[in-house]
């Protein structure tokens, strides 16, 4: 069974009136939606999608833009399909689904999203990644696009952002350094140009100019948010003279690699070297020491970021009265034996 036109033939009803009964409209009595409804399972009928959204000029699609590369593949956590699980508890409620984008790191972004927004594939999209300058920003804005960004831009336009909260991290993780003795404390930032990494350094120097502590910037070492990029920093950090004796990791993964690097060097985590990391990780878990780090929870934030994205689409905003608003995210310390020592002792 094809189309909605062999269905109607088949009943022995006008499209018109099976039409309505597929989509529930309430003048079609309730024998007449029963009858149609068994036909359909029985049948087999599956609705035309593409044609619908032509005609109604919606998909009833969430687009997930994420960064595609070979590093993101091989060090992938549970960080998206964490945030997955948020989002659709919430789209579902109003038979929405979402689909993943992955925009290849060798394609310009703009251009990719550009391509997906011709094609028509989504109604509203949420981006992360986002960069200190986002052209994707000003792209959708201008197109007037529904979206969220998860991170904040210095792209100018009034928009809806949720973003971790960087600035609390920051100076959290250095005044626990501070008060078991750190001065020389290093930090770990991504290499690329997400704005993530700007706004967790101003915030790392600011904590350091509260405490009295000179900024070194030959103690920022920009890596890779990877376990490869936790190795590099650690083979940065062995070659400081003097050697900090604390570091700030803005990538929890980093941890694996520079516990690795470490450990080749004779240098002890948790004894040697304090090590504060970032967001829990299910693999960093098994470090010994335990990591030092922070607890977000993915599933609300993903729920939050689908309100706040519903807030900004008419079909929807009045289930979310004054939910497109900037939200910073907290996170909460979980103390491990990364950071226990202090130099005092």
């Amino acid at each position: 069974m094809r189309g909605i036109r062999q269905l109607a033939k088949h009943l022995d009803i006008s499209i018109g009136t099976v039409s309505r009964a597929l989509n529930g409209k309430p003048d079609v009595n309730e024998e007449t939606r029963k009858r149609v409804l068994a036909a359909a399972e029985e049948l087999g009928y599956v609705a035309n999608q593409s044609g619908r959204s032509l005609r109604q000029g919606t998909t009833n699609v969430i687009g997930l833009m994420i960064e595609s590369s070979k590093e993101t593949v091989e060090n992938a956590d549970n960080f998206f399909l964490g945030l997955t699980g948020g989002l659709q508890s919430v789209l579902s409620r109003h038979k929405l689904d979402l689909i993943m984008l992955p925009c290849p790191n060798d394609e310009d972004p703009q251009e990719y999203l550009k391509r997906m927004v011709a094609r028509r594939v989504v109604d509203a999209l949420i981006i992360s990644a986002t960069q200190r300058i986002d052209k994707r920003i000003d792209f959708l804005a201008k197109a007037k696009i529904p979206f969220v960004a998860l991170g904040r831009s210095s792209s100018g336009g009034n928009y809806s952002w949720i973003d971790l909260d960087f600035e609390g991290v920051a100076a959290c993780a250095v005044d626990r350094l501070v008060a078991k003795g750190h001065r020389r404390i290093a930090i770990a930032v991504p290499s690329t140009d997400v704005n993530l990494g700007y706004i967790f350094l101003d915030a790392y120097r600011s904590a350091l100019e509260r405490h009295g502590i000179a900024y070194d910037p030959e103690l920022v070492i920009r890596a890779k948010s990877s376990e490869q990029g936790g190795y590099q920093a650690g083979d940065e950090l062995i070659r400081l003279d003097p050697r900090p004796t604390a570091i700030i990791l803005i990538y929890e993964l980093m941890a694996i690699g520079l516990y690795r690097r470490m450990v080749e060097s004779g240098i002890v985590p948790g004894r040697d070297l304090a090590v504060i990391g970032f967001r829990e990780e299910p693999r960093a878990r098994f470090l010994q020491p335990t990591l030092t780090c922070f607890r977000m929870s993915l599933r609300d934030l993903g729920a939050e970021l689908a309100e706040t994205l519903l807030a900004t689409m008419p079909a929807y905003a009045d289930f979310y009265p004054g939910g497109a608003r900037n939200t910073i995210w907290p996170l909460e310390l979980v103390a491990g034996e990364s950071d226990a020592f202090s130099l005092d002792s």
